[in-house]
């Protein structure tokens, strides 16, 4: 470490030519807001000289390029990309993330302890810096069937990994206020470390009561009034785009220069598709910028304000003794990447060759028995029924009223009043629950859809307007091992196989992302009124979200967390 440090103090000196210097550069200084010229001296991974002159054994000329620190994801799951942790590096770093926080909460859901100690094993080998979250709610929540459960004992041994920063979303809000045993051994056993909040239109006493028991930031929340009062009261806010939820433009004017400090960006869940047509965190600094939010300010939050948030004092400036993760920029204003900087080094395809990809644990986890069209009947006193109603760009969702076919003593989807069924299938071979449902907002009028992605047990979701084609696209998910399906007129229109625990492909991103293409083009044809048809369906059972949701258990009313339906 002396030798280190004395080089460092060398090359900062101008003692020693840099081992880095890019030349010409227009910094974007986060402390003050101006653009300053100069040079970036580098020192291995470490930035030691910025805006005087430097010497360098490699020299890049920005040409007036301007440079910005680094990007942090604040909160993502690896698994939404639907692809490995190693191809989720590879297809975000070039966006300028050069930093990621992670909750493996989906696979942790399915695999327990062994999906863990893989994203565990898979951090240690990305070029990003991939920051594993200890999950806190595996299961989120009794009132579905998880494939496993995930207790205090069992994170405790993993808090003081390299890799952890600290205990991953405390989404079972009713559990902390509630003071469920399970919460405050997980909560107590964390205290003094970071944990995550998961708290979406939680307010007044009950935030306070939240906040009170050491959790830091919120990723749910969904609207100005909410966002305000969270950060107030001292929580971080971390405004999320993902390609589901959509919070970015109702949460923009809190970004300004005072309160930039106490927020980050996050994508939470946004697949290989929309960050290849789009982007990743460099969209959402354009949209930001676009939306009025104060320029110096959108960069301060996508880098050194979720660093602080984090306890990574490290990165999220350009400045000496900080971590040598930048970006150079054509035009600021549009976030246009010209080159990614990562500890100190330029990121090429050649980056990324070579790696170790650690061994997916397990093997098909789907154990479920092939089912017929009987499955979905849905045997009732009446036609009347609580009904789902689905918000687009939202995981919030409607509680509704229907009056639906009754024939035979069951009811029956009305797909000309865009009333379809619903149902999760537990895949687990726990139970082999069945719940049922009703859903309004996907549109079509014949097929169905299937996905094994279900937030957050992630058991089969299956949507349709007939019981035969749900059948059909929830077998053809179990020959695949997982994944999407589309099906109409028993055939099937397309498909994306994710074998690796129900959630991800072991493909590259490039080949999910065409198979997304196809289902995209398929699901458009059936007449789907929603631009991302099945992330919708993988969140419809997430039971944590106020109004209705549908469980292997059937139709709850979550605020009441009572059954709605036999």
């Amino acid at each position: 470490m002396k030798d280190v440090l004395e080089r460092q103090i060398d090359q900062a000196l101008g003692r020693l030519p840099a081992d880095l210097v890019v030349r010409n550069a227009r910094i974007l200084n986060l402390v003050t807001g101006e653009l300053q010229s100069g040079d970036i001296a580098v020192c291995g991974s470490l930035i030691v000289g910025t805006f005087d002159s430097y010497r360098g054994v490699e020299e890049i000329d920005a040409q007036g390029r301007f440079a910005v620190p680094g990007f942090i994801d604040s909160h993502v799951h690896c698994e939404s990309t639907l692809v490995t942790p190693l191809e989720f590096d590879r297809c975000v770093l070039p966006h300028g993330a050069t930093t990621a926080i992670c909750d493996p909460h989906e696979i942790s859901n399915v695999l327990g302890l062994a999906g863990l100690q893989y994203f565990l094993d898979a951090a240690g080998h990305t070029a990003l810096d991939l920051r594993v979250q200890l999950s806190s709610c595996v299961p989120a929540t009794d009132l579905e069937t998880s494939g496993a459960r995930l207790t205090a004992a069992d994170l405790v041994p993993h808090r003081h990994h390299p890799k952890v920063i600290g205990l991953a979303e405390f989404m079972n809000v009713p559990g902390v206020l509630n003071k469920d045993p399970e919460c405050m051994e997980k909560l107590a056993a964390f205290a003094g470390q970071h944990i995550d909040g998961h708290a979406p239109l939680l307010s007044g006493h009950a935030l306070n009561a939240y906040l009170s028991c050491g959790i830091r930031n919120c990723h749910e929340t969904t609207n100005l009034a909410e966002g305000r009062e969270k950060l107030a009261k001292g929580m971080q806010v971390l405004i999320r785009e993902g390609s589901v939820s959509k919070d970015l433009a109702a949460l923009a004017p809190l970004i300004n220069e005072f309160s930039s400090p106490f927020l980050g960006f996050c994508t939470d869940d946004r697949n290989p598709l929309d960050i290849r047509e789009e982007g990743h965190l460099d969209y959402v600094v354009r949209r930001a910028i676009a939306l009025g939010a104060p320029l110096a300010a959108v960069y301060r939050t996508a880098s050194w304000s979720a660093a602080r948030g984090f306890g990574l004092l490290d990165r999220g400036l350009i400045a000496p003794g900080f971590l040598a993760d930048f970006l150079l920029l054509d035009d600021l204003e549009s976030c246009a990447i010209h080159s990614v900087f990562r500890r100190g080094r330029r990121v090429t395809p050649d980056t990324f060759a070579g790696r170790e990809q650690p061994a997916p644990p397990g093997g098909n986890t789907m154990y479920l028995q092939p089912v017929t069209a009987d499955a979905f009947r849905t045997p009732a006193a009446g036609p009347a029924t609580p009904v789902i109603g689905i918000i687009p760009g939202k995981i919030l969702t409607e509680r509704l009223e229907a009056n639906l076919p009754y024939r035979e003593g069951r009811r029956h989807a009305d797909p000309e009043h865009d009333l379809l069924k619903i149902c999760v299938l537990e895949r687990h071979g726990r139970n082999g629950n069945i719940g049922r449902g009703f859903v309004k907002g996907f549109g079509f009028r014949q097929g169905a859809l299937a996905s094994s992605v279900g937030h957050d047990s992630h058991n089969i979701c299956v949507v349709g307007a007939g019981d035969e084609d749900m059948a059909m696209a929830v077998n053809r998910l179990l020959v695949l091992g997982g994944g999407f399906v589309a099906v109409q007129g028993g055939r099937v229109l397309a498909e994306l196989a994710l074998p690796f625990a129900g959630l991800m492909s072991l493909d590259s991103f490039e080949t999910v992302g065409q198979n997304l293409y196809a289902l995209r083009a398929a699901v458009e044809a059936m007449g789907c009124l929603l631009a991302e048809p099945f992330l919708h369906l993988a969140f419809l059972p997430l039971p944590v979200i106020p109004h209705l949701k549908i469980t292997d258990f059937g139709l709850v009313d979550v605020d009441r967390f009572a059954l709605v339906t036999p």
